[in-house]
């Protein structure tokens, strides 16, 4: 069973709002198949795949245990958390610390003070997550008002599944790219289990349901749509959004929505949740992808499950991530202070493997975690020159309002942007090259929307704004983990003056480092100034003809 324990936190003899939740992640090696095709060393949690998800309350403080029992480093990051004052804890190997070495341990805290609704936890270090440590995470609200919008919370969890270690897939896929079509195509889990083996969701007539949708996926797409039911969304990645009423979700790796469903009032008929797993920049293929499943959602025993006419997908009513407005009080922030242009760039080697950037080089690890050199550097952490090029690194001014320009030109590789430390606005999203017939979608309302997680699109670019009110290093990157792997990463160094003055790192990450070998002082290569002698240069990848200038 999950190890967890719940301690009421007391003030002056009352009992606060906030809870002190334990939960212990004892991690290892588990000889699993989950999906009925095969059989491989997957990674778990308490000896169990899946990993329960994990509940707590806005404003309790999460304290996750992690045990490592693997031949490797751990880490954990909480996707879509803040990690306010706290940058030492998101998780990023060998960004915000080493890992947790092997026989070793290390508790997580996570603050949810100022955070409710929808995420997940992952391991952050290799491919760890998509082999099996990852489980949801939900915030309960604090403020009750809002359960007045529904009746009953569900949770679904989507998750890709491999027919192998991923770490042995990944290497194969560094010597020839999609070399046996059965195996590398992953597989669907719902809810933990082989999807086609889906447990049913219980409709009672009329009841408003609160549907929890986490794509806990490293690959593909998700789809989900109810026929015969409306979606109204009012949450997507943490953040709640002003309710619209849609006719399904198309979801890219790590994103999150809540949706309320109406129950329909007769028992007539029973019902099917349509969830296709697919992806636009892979050919199709009868049985790999897209693949289809269906989850029962049974208002009676015995019913007939109503069918429905096929409908093409430009029929179907999407959530549109790019013209959503959130519910809460920030406005559009302005003025910019610091505009960054970034291009996605490819290089492709003479075996068709690519790698990927974000700018001008693929991203790559180096001795020292970025966080160690922006608070042992002084004055110096505030100049790229003590990062290492490979970092793709960007210094922001503590409080500067940043806008983010991200452009794709390849027509058709699609990535999915995922942004450490802050949930950013969606201001504007357009073609890249403007001859296309795509129109420009600029925020015209009053509160743009706010997540962490968004779709970019082949030919398409994305403005989103933040405020870098957080100090950290935050890292930024494609969360499909081969694009990331292969280069797909930037990092911003976010007020680095501010965070010497501020942030003590636990002397147990600082001993980590120590085991595993990292310095955790000077410049990425652990030297003074721009001395970047040991390390190995970057790879440099240009652009290509829709590219505009990068600047940060």
């Amino acid at each position: 069973m999950l190890a967890c324990t719940l301690l009421i936190l007391f003030a002056g003899g009352l009992q606060s709002l906030a809870a002190r939740i334990q939960v212990t992640w004892d991690i290892g090696y588990l000889n699993i198949s989950r999906d009925g095709l095969s059989t491989w060393r997957a990674i778990g949690a308490n000896g169990q795949l899946p990993i329960p998800p994990i509940y707590v309350t806005q404003g309790d403080v999460l304290e996750l245990t992690a045990i490592n029992h693997l031949d490797m480093p751990v880490t954990l990051h909480a996707h879509g958390l803040f990690q306010r004052n706290s940058t030492y804890y998101d998780g990023p190997a060998l960004i915000t610390e080493c890992g947790i070495p092997p026989e070793s341990q290390f508790t997580y805290i996570i603050e949810t003070r100022d955070q409710s609704g929808t995420y997940w936890v992952h391991s952050h270090y290799r491919m760890e997550g998509i082999d099996g440590l990852r489980a949801a995470l939900v915030i309960l609200d604090q403020d009750t008002s809002l359960l007045d919008e529904y009746d009953e919370d569900v949770l679904l969890t989507l998750e890709d599944w491999g027919q192998e270690p991923n770490n042995d897939l990944m290497e194969r896929l560094q010597v020839t790219p999609f070399a046996n079509l059965s195996t590398d195509h992953p597989t669907v889990l719902i809810n933990g289990i082989n999807a086609n083996l889906s447990q049913p969701i219980r409709f009672t007539p009329g009841r408003r349901y609160r549907l929890r949708v986490v794509s806990m996926s490293f690959t593909y797409w998700f789809k989900v749509r109810l026929p015969g039911h409306t979606m109204q969304v009012i949450e997507a990645d943490g953040i709640y959004s002003q309710p619209s009423a849609v006719d399904g979700l198309d979801m890219c790796p790590g994103q999150r929505y809540s949706v309320i469903i109406t129950a329909q009032e007769s028992l007539e008929f029973n019902y099917a949740l349509n969830v296709t797993f697919y992806s636009d920049y892979i050919p199709q293929i009868s049985g790999l992808t897209p693949r289809y499943h269906h989850v029962p959602i049974v208002y009676r025993d015995n019913a007939p499950t109503k069918t429905f006419p096929l409908i093409e997908d430009h029929e179907v009513k999407w959530a549109d991530e790019y013209a959503m407005e959130s519910r809460d009080e920030q406005t559009l922030l302005e003025p910019v202070d610091q505009h960054i242009v970034l291009n996605v760039k490819t290089l492709v080697n003479k075996v068709g493997i690519p790698n990927y950037a974000f700018g001008n080089y693929a991203y790559n690890h180096v001795p020292v975690p970025p966080l160690f050199t922006a608070l042992t550097t002084g004055d110096m952490a505030l100049s790229p020159s003590v990062y290492a090029p490979q970092l793709n690194a960007i210094i922001l001014q503590h409080n500067h309002i940043v806008e983010l320009e991200l452009r794709n030109p390849d027509t058709v590789m699609v990535h999915s942007y995922h942004c450490h430390g802050h949930a950013f606005q969606v201001v504007e999203s357009g073609p890249v090259n403007a001859s296309l017939l795509v129109p420009v979608k600029r925020f015209r309302g009053r509160q743009p929307m706010r997540r962490d997680t968004i779709t970019l699109a082949a030919n398409r670019y994305v403005r989103l704004r933040i405020k870098a009110d957080n100090p950290g290093v935050w890292f930024q990157h494609c969360h499909q983990e081969q694009h990331s792997y292969s280069g797909l990463a930037f990092t911003l160094i976010e007020a680095p003056d501010v965070m010497q003055r501020t942030l003590r790192v636990p002397q147990e990450m600082v001993e980590f480092c120590r085991i595993l070998g990292h310095p955790t002082q000077g410049n990425s290569a652990g030297r003074a100034g721009s001395d970047m002698t040991g390390i190995r240069p970057p790879l440099a990848i240009t652009g290509s003809a829709n590219s505009i200038p990068d600047t940060r």
